[in-house]
């Protein structure tokens, strides 16, 4: 292209634009508020998100005229645009999926198979049955000692497949028995990447207790980091988890103010045990959830990284101790079991938002995940959704695509200052541990939680195919055929090196090379633990979180419906008792139809009555227990009076529901008449449903 011609699109541009005066956002909000017919925008068109941040209708330059890091480019401090100056342009985020085999044989099969396909990093989920002994069998794979690691990573090069792994309870005696098979097959240890991680914190507050004391836990996390900063630079082994807080319900504060409060703890514990800061903050790896609030969860990743750095930075910490490494998985809590295929499009979109924020690892959920463990179809939608967002959408070629959006760089900056407010709020309960044992972070979640619940039961927040638009005939997923850890044989027989372990363990102080030389001697990993005399935990007894998934209150009514049909033949149903011109109770019976089936009530449909007595007649031969009225206002007055009486003088324990909404003194009148109950938007959908059920005989 010439000077001139680009001289000339330039004039061109300018003269377009001058041609138009920009207008300033009060004579917009004169505009907007004058269409809201007096009402303000605040009123109409602010709203308000779980975290207590007030989302306005449109951001502009004035909203960031107070942010000190916007001048900030990629891989500069406080690194809200990511840690690496190239973005993704240097290496994409890993495709870190999790393969959920209680068997170390078919964990190889599988492991293999996914890796040809696509995936990069594995990420393994562990029975923690193995380790405790507490002869309770979770899902997850099943490693008791070096021969299980052994056939697990059979054909798998270690140094060319980064791996993440929480250890649950194992702790040292699993990274030993880990570093001993890497050792027995000769891998260069300076090569292994990855994360082999503790989280105490977050296992204490998801299970309300320790197996050992929590400063048996905080020696073990210090011994293995001085022997891995040593030994395997590459390998971190301090894991932070936000992941209970947020599939109990949480908000992004919490999930970050409770990660980050936790991380600090975990460097202040290192400190007492001679780890340096920056050494310890070299080990560390963060892991969050990534909801469905699209443009919340790109600001908690970005929001994330500025305060971790600023912390550290505050701390003395290098450089590279302010960059923090983030895992990403998509939410547990927003994936259902009924309409599972739709799981696939949530997955895609928090993925998405978990990639523009930044994430360095990624796990996206199969699409049956909270259903069963997951089989070869599913596993390759999830991993073939990382394949699309990076070489189709070409995600990894743009670096930090959010900075400079007026709206996700103001969430980012409220965001993080709530995130503050609540972390500084920690530091004055004594830090994470305290704040745990004094039920802070339960009680804020529990709060917000049970907010969320309660708009799901209203249907206010909305889970296809589930609490909205069900379908009563889908066929569910086969479970068949699936092993799970109570299948594989967890007996672990007192091993013939237990003597030896017990007098080498507890002369030398239980190192990490203790624990190796144990696992090349063939120890078992529970039996490393015992012989290293963890003092069982001295009374440390919290309140746990309660995990759950949002839909789960909705699928448990599904199923007693489901268990009403396995016995009867057919769903309850509900006879809908239409009169009138059709225009007129159609809408009414649509949201109705809607409204039961997401309960499995099969909704009798009809086209219409033009007499009481056929209504009367039509329910009597349907043999259901529960009429509702559907029609307008005005039929209501003249017709409710006689249907009430004819049905109810029939049947007394008939259930007659009214479709609308009328006002306090005409619902006091229709109950004289006989209504029981009246269905409209407003009021509890799950909570109708479950006193029908109960009333009905439809729930044991």
């Amino acid at each position: 292209m010439s000077e001139n011609t680009k001289t000339s699109n330039h004039n061109l541009e300018e003269n377009l634009f001058t041609e138009f005066p920009k207008p300033t956002a009060q004579e917009w909000r004169d505009v907007v508020e004058k269409s809201l017919k007096g009402a303000t925008i605040e009123e109409k068109l602010v709203t308000k998100t779980y975290e207590e941040i007030a989302l306005k209708p449109m951001y502009g330059d004035e909203d960031l005229a107070n942010y000190p890091y916007l001048k900030s480019q990629p891989g500069e401090f406080p690194y809200v645009r990511g840690t690496n100056e190239q973005g993704y342009l240097d290496q994409a985020w890993e495709i870190c999926q999790e393969i959920d085999c209680a068997s170390a044989e078919e964990f190889n099969r599988v492991a293999r198979h996914d890796l040809d396909r696509g995936q990069t990093m594995l990420k393994i989920r562990l029975n923690d049955s193995v380790e405790t002994n507490n002869g309770n069998p979770k899902k997850g794979l099943i490693l008791k000692s070096v021969s299980d690691f052994r056939t697990a990573f059979q054909n798998i090069n270690l140094e060319e497949v980064p791996l993440y792994i929480e250890t649950v309870n194992g702790g040292q005696a699993f990274f030993g028995t880990f570093i001993a098979y890497l050792q027995q097959q000769n891998y260069d240890l300076t090569k292994i990447k990855g994360c082999i991680g503790m989280d105490p914190l977050s296992n204490l507050v998801k299970e309300g207790t320790l197996p050992y004391k929590i400063e048996n836990a905080y020696k073990m996390m210090g011994e293995i980091t001085k022997w891995s900063v040593k030994n395997t630079p590459n390998l971190r082994n301090i894991l932070v988890q936000s992941h209970p807080y947020h599939d109990a319900g949480g908000n992004a504060v919490h999930e970050l103010a409770f990660a980050i409060s936790s991380g600090l703890e975990y460097l202040r514990e290192m400190d007492q045990q001679q780890v340096s800061l920056d050494d310890a903050a070299s080990k560390m790896l963060f892991s969050f959830s990534i909801g469905s609030n699209f443009f919340m969860e790109i600001a908690k990743l970005r929001a994330a990284r500025m305060i971790w750095a600023r912390i550290m930075k505050e701390l003395g910490g290098n450089d590279a101790s302010q960059k923090m490494k983030i895992h990403s998985r998509t939410s547990a809590w927003t994936k259902t079991i009924y309409d599972p295929y739709v799981n696939i499009l949530r997955g895609t979109v928090e993925a998405f938002a978990g990639v523009i924020g930044g994430t360095d690892t990624l796990h996206i959920s199969p699409f049956d995940e909270s259903i069963k463990p997951s089989e070869e179809f599913s596993r390759r939608i999830a991993r073939n959704t990382h394949l699309i967002l990076d070489k189709e959408s070409n995600l990894s070629k743009v670096t930090d695509p959010a900075g400079g959006s007026w709206y996700i760089e103001s969430l980012t900056y409220t965001l993080a200052e709530k995130v503050w407010e609540l972390f500084q709020l920690i530091e004055e309960k004594g830090g994470m541990l305290k704040a745990i044992q004094f039920g802070l972070p339960q009680d804020l979640v529990s709060k917000v939680a049970n907010e969320k619940i309660n708009n799901i039961k209203t249907r206010k927040d909305k889970f296809i195919g589930t609490n909205i638009f069900p379908n009563l005939n889908e066929i569910p997923l086969e479970t068949k055929g699936a092993k799970n850890s109570n299948e594989v044989n967890l007996e672990t027989s007192k091993n013939e090196s237990l003597e030896f372990l017990t007098e080498v363990i507890s002369l030398n102080g239980s190192s990490v090379e203790d624990t190796i030389d144990a696992a090349n001697n063939g120890a078992a990993i529970v039996n490393i633990l015992h012989a290293m005399n963890l003092e069982k935990s001295d009374g440390l007894i919290v309140n746990p979180l309660t995990i759950h998934r949002g839909a789960q209150s909705y699928e448990e009514l599904r199923q007693n419906s489901q268990k009403f049909k396995d016995t009867n033949g057919e769903f309850p149903t509900v006879f809908v008792a239409n009169f009138g011109p059709v225009a007129a109770y159609k809408p009414r019976t649509d949201f109705v139809t809607d409204f039961f089936e997401v309960g499995g009530f099969k909704v009798l449909q009809n086209k219409g009555f033009t007499s009481i007595d056929e209504i009367v007649d039509a329910f009597k031969n349907s043999e259901s227990t529960i009429v509702v009225v559907c029609s307008t206002d005005d039929q209501y007055s003249e017709n409710v009076p006689t249907i009430c009486k004819q049905i109810k003088g029939q049947n007394p324990d008939t259930k007659i529901l009214l479709a609308g909404k009328p006002s306090i003194e005409e619902m006091d009148l229709f109950k004289q008449y006989g209504i029981d109950d009246f269905i409209n938007m407003t009021v509890n959908n799950f909570e109708t449903l479950v006193n029908l059920q109960q009333n009905g005989g439809f729930m044991k």
